[in-house]
């Protein structure tokens, strides 16, 4: 099966694969999907490459309690191994609760998929789930670009979401560590981490943010204060010539968006300001109409 039919595959039937994932039920409702058996919980093996690295404890247990009194009403999805083993592909957070509430054997959906489509269907499954860790979500994304030659307009059909959301999602992962700790923890959110993602210094800012309380908005205003401070150490910005404030406003004019020029020693910046995802993913649109 070729790479596109793969790719268009997961997006339009992962539904269907796997059913909806880890979500709640009321007393008496019956099971998503029916199991097609039930295998000893010693015999299934977690998944290597499930880009959810962090599991909750005490969600752990909620969920642990919940399966004493109702049992698995979500099969977990699995891919066969040898000598009668299973690899997880969708469902660690309930085989992991499952081995907490002292479950013997767990009921399974059989799916005989090869490294490569396990993979997708693991990093798509979770990356669909909103309470994904947004670190572990952007790794997801890399892992699927990185091994598999994905697009970000790929990922972005397939998880339902913009181009644009995925190229900031994959911005989290050139963050110093100290912020990625900060994110992974709860700490700071995406939100705030994307704002700072361009600054100077984000360790600092990421701390100031979490010590004042601030809002993403709070934060983005910081980021475009630092940006716009004078860097040529005089207390003003150099005066621009008149041919590079003709381009700048030729450009400004064509792409409707604010672009800025500014010169370094030989080269340079050319700076395009957007005040939404949609005049970026407009921006992105009209780069790639010219390739």
């Amino acid at each position: 099966m070729s790479d596109d039919n793969t790719k268009k595959r997961l997006g339009r039937g992962l539904a269907a694969l796997i059913g909806e994932m880890d979500q709640p039920l009321d007393l008496g409702e019956k099971p998503a999907s029916q199991a097609d058996q039930l295998v000893p919980i010693e015999f299934i093996d977690r998944n290597p490459n499930n880009p959810r690295r962090q599991f909750d404890e005490a969600d752990l247990d909620d969920l642990s309690r919940s399966i004493n009194q109702h049992g698995i009403v979500q099969p977990v999805v699995v891919r066969p191994l040898k000598e009668g083993r299973f690899e997880i592909i969708a469902g660690e957070r309930r085989w992991r609760a499952a081995q907490r509430a002292g479950l013997i054997e767990i009921p399974v959906l059989v799916r005989d998929v090869d490294d490569r489509t396990a993979l997708e269907i693991a990093i798509v499954e979770n990356v669909q789930r909103s309470d994904l860790n947004p670190l572990d979500e952007a790794m997801g994304y890399e892992q699927l670009i990185a091994e598999h030659d994905y697009t970000q307009n790929d990922l972005g059909d397939i998880i339902g979401k913009s181009r644009s959301h995925v190229a900031n999602s994959l911005r989290l992962l050139k963050l110093p560590e100290t912020v990625r700790e900060m994110l992974s923890s709860g700490t700071l959110t995406a939100g705030h981490a994307r704002a700072i993602a361009s600054t100077t210094d984000p360790v600092k800012h990421a701390r100031n943010i979490v010590a004042r309380g601030m809002s993403v908005r709070d934060a983005e205003r910081l980021a475009q204060k630092e940006s716009e401070a004078p860097q040529n150490g005089r207390g003003a910005p150099e005066p621009k010539d008149a041919d590079t404030l003709a381009l700048e406003k030729m450009l400004t004019d064509n792409l409707g968006l604010k672009v800025t020029i500014n010169h370094k020693d030989r080269g340079g910046q050319v700076r395009v300001d957007y005040r939404s995802l949609e005049q970026l993913d407009e921006l992105c649109r009209l780069l790639q109409a010219q390739r």
